[in-house]
């Protein structure tokens, strides 16, 4: 009984990670904002990605 409950489980696990992949693909050309989430101001926000090689001209200030 607990294996069979289990089994429906992992199915129904596999029917959202399918639904999930197809909304993905569905979705492919909406580009995403430079800026991913608000007080987004770590030292890794602050370039362009890809980052150019040399990022800094002089060190930055961390806060």
């Amino acid at each position: 009984m607990v294996a069979t409950i289990g089994a429906f489980l992992f199915g129904f696990s596999q029917l959202i990670f399918v639904y999930n992949i197809i909304q993905c693909m569905r979705q492919r050309g909406i580009p995403a904002s430079p800026q991913v989430w608000e007080e987004a101001e770590g030292l890794e926000w602050t370039v362009d990605s890809p980052a150019p090689y040399h990022t800094f001209q002089t060190p930055p200030v961390i806060k």
